[in-house]
């Protein structure tokens, strides 16, 4: 089997130049128009190289077979990856640069910025390997473009290798992942797959059964604004409120200290001024119980404010997301083992490791349909130090072809 990497990347090129940002405050589906721009060039290029069944449904997920080559009853399997990126750094006009044959020191991208593995120690594992990254100034979008490309140009090797026997294989680009509503409107019926695959994670060999069970949280702190001239014992401070919240907040159990199976509470984003503050948090963990302590602790937090301060001081909102999918995966884990002869038939050392995250999969297992996660090869996810080897990549094209041959 030879996957083409300079193919590979000039289909990559083409996918990241799409603004595909999602945006949480939306109330509408998908959450942002431009992710309706890659899936309708999705469409037309599924239809180019030969797929079938290719549609882009009203709520924007783009669905496509390739259909089996083989006669005898094979299971369907589902291969899926997401469309829209982070909105923690821009996914506008991203410049693509290929580092080729990486020495292992420091990459400079742009205008100062530097990808360096004194901050990213793990890019020496690529020394002699070809880097993408962005320009340092916005992310690069191989979440999960690169996922994206891994699945379009596996299947486009199999309709140009019809001896390579298969069933019948079902494609669903969703959007608004990244916000945690990717499966909102998944037409999972109509989808019929047996099993599927995300081709969603992160470094080369990466497989995983296991994500976060997850909370979303919005706090509103509500203060008195007085001019600061004639203040004392009027106002209240929204901003001096939300400080001291996060300062309650337990101090080492934020993603910077945490790791492995270690949950946290996570504060995105603070807005607003003396008379109102709202701030955006997330509550992970693996562990159902512990989740349940930890919006247990927010809560109290909540209570202890308002006591000290007064009623309605603080509002405290929360919202589950997503469970574990672990206990959904168990019951069938040869999907899992699938994925790992998978990875080693293309040479690829399998790490199970638990994703300290979620995945489309996180839900759609939940709904019934089996669904652990696969590599993209990408690295620093959400930030403008986001990097993809491009042989890791090709690594990922290969283990989706081994995954779907029969």
């Amino acid at each position: 089997m030879k996957v083409s990497k300079d193919l590979l990347l000039k289909r990559f090129k083409r996918y990241v130049q799409f603004e595909t940002t999602s945006d949480e405050k939306a109330t509408c589906f998908p959450s942002t128009a431009k992710q309706l721009e890659l899936a309708r060039y999705l469409v037309d290029e599924l239809q180019t190289i030969g797929l079938s069944e290719v549609e882009l449904t009203e709520y924007g997920y783009v669905l496509a077979t390739l259909p089996a080559n083989r006669s005898e009853a094979l299971p369907v399997i589902g291969l899926i990856a997401h469309m829209d990126t982070s909105s923690e750094a821009s996914g506008a006009n991203v410049q693509v640069q290929l580092h080729q044959g990486y020495d292992g020191r420091d990459l400079a991208l742009s205008e100062g910025n530097v990808l360096s593995p004194k901050d990213f120690p793990e890019i020496l594992n690529y020394v002699g390997q070809d880097i993408i990254t962005s320009d340092g100034t916005t992310l690069l979008g191989a979440d999960d473009k690169a996922g994206i490309c891994a699945i379009v140009s596996a299947c486009e090797y199999l309709l140009a290798h019809p001896e390579v026997p298969h069933g019948k294989i079902r494609l669903c680009f969703t959007p608004d992942e990244e916000v945690g509503r990717g499966t909102e409107h998944f037409p999972l019926e109509s989808f019929g797959a047996d099993f599927a695959y995300t081709v969603d994670g992160g470094e080369l060999g990466e497989l995983n059964y296991e994500t976060f069970n997850a909370c979303n949280a919005t706090i509103v702190f509500n203060g008195v604004s007085v001019h600061p001239g004639s203040a004392k014992n009027k106002m209240r401070n929204a901003v001096s409120l939300a400080a001291e919240w996060q300062m309650a907040l337990p101090a080492g159990e934020r993603p910077e200290y945490t790791e492995g199976y270690e949950g946290f509470y996570h504060t995105l984003r603070i807005n607003g001024g003396t008379d109102r503050v709202e701030i955006d948090m997330i509550l992970r963990d693996h562990d159902k119980e512990l989740l349940a302590k930890r919006k247990q602790v927010v809560l109290d937090l909540a209570s202890f404010m308002n006591a000290k301060y007064g009623a309605s001081t603080v509002e405290c909102k929360l919202m589950d997301c997503y469970s574990n999918m672990k206990e959904y995966i168990m019951p069938k884990y040869q999907v899992v083992e699938r994925a790992e002869a998978a990875m080693v038939k293309a040479n690829v050392l399998p790490k199970i490791v638990p994703v300290r995250g979620g995945t489309d999969g996180a839900r759609l297992s939940e709904m019934g349909l089996p669904c652990p996660n696969i590599f993209t090869g990408g690295h620093n996810f959400h930030g403008r130090f986001e990097y993809l080897p491009l042989q890791s990549m090709v690594k990922a094209t290969e283990v989706v072809i081994n995954l779907i041959k029969a």
